[in-house]
């Protein structure tokens, strides 16, 4: 339990009511009770102030009550940013000490450090190297000659095949799949359709998240690779040859077909399609089910399928509203 000076001091935030109200919990703003603590970030929340039971509310700092409240309000200047610290400074510590199951396999020529957990049915082939302070979960596999840095987290039923690379702090959750062979087939005189052996590997940089059952696939000739600090979510498909630069961030069911060049500190909406062979740049943002089949230049904000600027996507999105309106009056000057 924290007092709201002591979480004002964690957030760096300025008070504004008692300071020594008492915090149990934090809720989200509509459900909030006496003794929690929530944040408003979002200005569609708004309503939900004047009505929240909460005894505490992390807000901008330039925010303007429009009702009467009662609530002790944090100032920040970034409720969003500010409501992460404070979870993260309250997020219970899972800790794990050194351990390797009974039920683990792990081949002669395998090296695993000394403060590594490793959980029940994990296989490590040969070759494999586990990093310090790594936590691999049961049912994990971990294939000939993989390495996986320091402080790297593997969820359940991760499989990770032979030769693929992972950086240090990454975090790999269950039933992710990294190396799985590239979408590779070659048609031939008849038709038939003969695999293209895929002879590379994926190597994850440091810092990266990779959400469950997210499929990477090796590469045909050389690596297919995911940048520093990328997050993605669950169910994303990345082929075979994709290059995902530095701290992406990628919404869940996201597909990348092969070859694909991808900069850095770019963000894509749910559903987002690449076609392959592209390049995209930096600092883009390519919303919701937007289907990319051209290059994508620094900066730029796209919509649709296919994608179209923005503005331009919403330009004639209204046009698209009145579309039934138009054809009523084109009706009607055609029988005139």
């Amino acid at each position: 339990m924290l007092t709201v000076s002591e979480i004002a001091k964690i957030i760096q935030g300025e008070i504004e009511g008692d300071p020594d109200i008492e915090i149990r919990s934090i809720s989200k703003i509509e459900e909030a009770q006496p003794g929690d603590i929530t944040f408003l970030g979002n200005k569609h929340y708004e309503k939900y102030l004047y009505t929240t039971k909460a005894s505490a509310v992390i807000v901008d700092k330039n925010f303007q009550a429009h009702q009467p409240i009662s609530q002790v309000l944090i100032r920040v200047d970034n409720p969003y940013l500010a409501f992460t610290q404070l979870l993260m400074h309250l997020q219970p510590q899972t800790t794990f000490e050194p351990y390797v199951s009974p039920s683990a396999f792990i081949h002669e020529k395998a090296t695993v450090a000394s403060s590594a957990y490793i959980g029940h049915f994990v296989v490590i082939e040969e070759g494999a190297q586990i990093g310090e302070k790594c936590i691999i979960y049961p049912h994990v596999y971990i294939g000939k000659n993989v390495s996986i840095g320091q402080n790297t987290i593997l969820y359940p039923g991760v499989k990770i095949y032979s030769e693929c690379q992972i950086g240090n702090n990454c975090i790999i959750h269950a039933g992710a799949v990294i190396g799985a062979d590239g979408f590779g087939f070659l048609p031939n005189e008849k038709g038939e359709y003969i695999k293209i052996p895929q002879l590379g590997n994926v190597i994850i940089e440091d810092n990266v998240e990779i959400g469950a059952n997210t499929t990477i696939d090796r590469a045909t000739l050389g690596s297919t690779r995911i940048g520093r600090g990328t997050k993605l979510d669950n169910l994303i498909q990345i082929g075979h040859n994709v290059e995902v630069g530095q701290h992406n961030v990628m919404a869940a069911q996201v597909g990348i077909a092969g070859s694909t060049k991808i900069g850095s500190y770019n963000q894509f909406g749910g559903q987002v399609g690449i076609a392959g062979h592209l390049k995209i740049g930096n600092r883009c943002q390519l919303a919701a089910k937007s289907g990319i089949i051209r290059n994508v230049e620094d900066g730029e904000i796209l919509v649709g399928a296919p994608a179209i600027p923005h503005r331009k996507f919403f330009k004639l999105h209204i046009l698209y509203l009145q579309l039934d309106e138009i054809a009523k009056k084109i009706e009607k000057l055609e029988k005139k």
